[in-house]
């Protein structure tokens, strides 16, 4: 999997400044006004950041746009970043100026972080990680350079509780980031599964179902799904028991199909390529859990993946089928290719069944209707539960990621009335999405806070987005996160 850079947060110091041999960052306010450790990089440079923030050119850049400049004179270092910051320099913002401090850090590079006398140097420092990012475990040439991102800042009282925190987030942000670019002939059903096991060294339990303990729990929704393929169906169950003993856990459910042909009703030949991605649902829960569990946070929350793969084969589910679920509700199949909520349907019964949690949140790639309504901007939000929802958008909007709510209701659920099952898999071709969510509500009982995340637009974007290259975001890891600092963690 990939490292992530060393991290380091040191006091200012203006000759070590001077004598880096790497990358230098530094942000300047609007107003152009340089700090102590500016005003050294201009002096040893002549002056040539002075005039540059004096320019029409920096007038021009909007906050978090950066400038960079090679070998800058009078400085041992390679290159030196200019990054336009505003007033205030909010958490969100620090975090934009350090992915912008790192874009396009060269492999071996080391980046120096010129925080100054910046509220949030441990978001510059996340900022920073995130966008260092870089998929290479696919690649025959020699493994990467280590790289090394140190981040002066004016004081480092609590400097090394906040590296560890950045750590932690961007630890699990590249987690999600590498199972989502990673093809399905290396990221399997079984092989994703010994990635999840991996994390029982940083305290999480996990368990593995096979299908013999699929088929003897009535999946039959799950397993239909993956009968045509050669690898076999696995649930993952990550458990995380850091809140108080007995306290009912948030539940993190996560689709991870992990290639999806379509089955019998295949998708064209044109991006099939990109269904490597459709377990990101999955990917974002692991990458939540693998969080959790490195910051220690107070609280108990459980991760379960549905892991399959959808292919035609002679045994692969049809059209027509009639599939009963754990629940023991019947579902017409109407196309294979609305596989997904299968697969979750069953794994949300189980959750409940199983933990009784104090509220549950399934994500998952579902459908391209939310790409339509959304873009690649927000992830589609629907709830049973207005407070829930209310306390996750907070969350997201908090983190940078986007998310809009959108509706259920009865009307849109009758879509899915089927004449041979108690319910369809697909409704008409109108408002997909939401009948999508309306499948899953089903599998919903009446007292557990419910949402659904479709992260089909924004688990691996068509352009690079700012804080990672392009492919996989991880989009979801922190503000899951944050959801359980806010809501679920114990002060003690």
């Amino acid at each position: 999997m990939t490292d992530l850079p060393t991290l380091a947060m040191t006091e200012i110091d203006l000759d070590a400044i001077v004598s880096h041999g790497g990358r230098i960052a530094l942000f300047v306010n609007e107003d152009g006004k340089l700090g102590r450790a500016g005003r050294r990089v201009s002096s040893a440079g002549r002056g040539a950041i002075a005039r540059f923030v004096e320019s029409e050119a920096f007038g021009k850049m909007a906050p978090g746009d950066a400038k960079t400049f090679g070998y800058p004179g009078g400085l041992a270092a390679t290159s030196l970043t200019v990054v336009k910051a505003g007033r205030p320099v909010t958490p969100a913002l620090a975090r934009r100026i350090g992915a912008a401090a790192a874009d396009g850090l060269s492999d071996g590079e080391d980046l120096l972080l010129i925080a100054g006398t910046t509220r949030h140097p441990g978001e510059l420092a996340l900022g920073a990680l995130l966008r260092a990012y870089s998929f290479t475990e696919c690649k025959s040439s020699d493994a990467p350079a280590p790289r090394t991102i140190t981040v002066m800042a004016a004081s480092t009282d609590g400097a090394e509780a906040l590296a560890d925190e950045a750590r932690a987030r961007a630890e699990g942000v590249y987690f999600t980031r590498d199972l989502v670019n990673l093809p399905a002939n290396i990221l399997t059903t079984e092989s994703f599964a010994g990635r999840l096991e991996g994390l029982r060294g940083l305290g999480l339990e996990v368990e593995i179902l096979g299908e013999a303990e699929l088929e003897k729990l009535g999946m039959g929704m799950l397993l239909a799904v993956g009968r045509g393929s050669e690898t076999p169906s696995r649930v993952a169950v990550m458990t995380w028991n850091g809140g108080a003993k007995g306290e009912a856990p948030l539940a993190l459910v996560g689709k991870g199909v992990v290639f999806d042909t379509g089955g019998i009703s295949l998708k064209p030949a044109g991006g099939m390529e990109e269904m490597t991605m459709d377990m990101g649902g999955a990917g974002t829960v692991a990458g939540a859990m693998k969080t959790i569990a490195l910051r220690k946070a107070r609280a108990n929350v459980v991760g379960l993946v549905g892991l399959v793969e959808n292919m035609p084969d002679g045994r692969a589910m049809r059209p027509g089928d009639i599939v009963t679920s754990m629940k023991g509700d019947t579902v017409e199949v109407i196309n294979t290719d609305a596989e997904g909520r299968l697969v979750l349907g069953d794994v949300m019964w189980y959750a409940q069944e199983r933990f009784a949690p104090a509220a549950m949140i399934d994500l998952a790639t579902l459908t391209g209707a939310v790409i339509v309504a959304l873009g690649h901007e927000n992830a589609g939000v629907f709830s049973n539960d207005d407070d829930f929802a209310g306390a996750f958008l907070k969350a997201a909007g908090s983190e940078g990621e986007g998310a809009w709510r959108l509706p259920l209701g009865d009307r849109y659920a009758k879509l899915l009335k089927s004449a041979k099952a108690d319910v369809k898999n697909v409704g008409t071709r109108w408002a997909g999405s939401v009948t999508a969510a309306e499948f899953l509500k089903r599998f919903v009982k009446d007292e557990t806070p419910w949402m659904h995340l479709d992260i089909a637009g924004v688990a691996s974007p068509a352009e690079p987005f700012p804080t990672g290259p392009k492919g996989a975001s991880g989009w979801g890891v922190l503000s899951l996160d944050r959801l359980v600092r806010d809501r679920y963690e114990t002060s003690e």
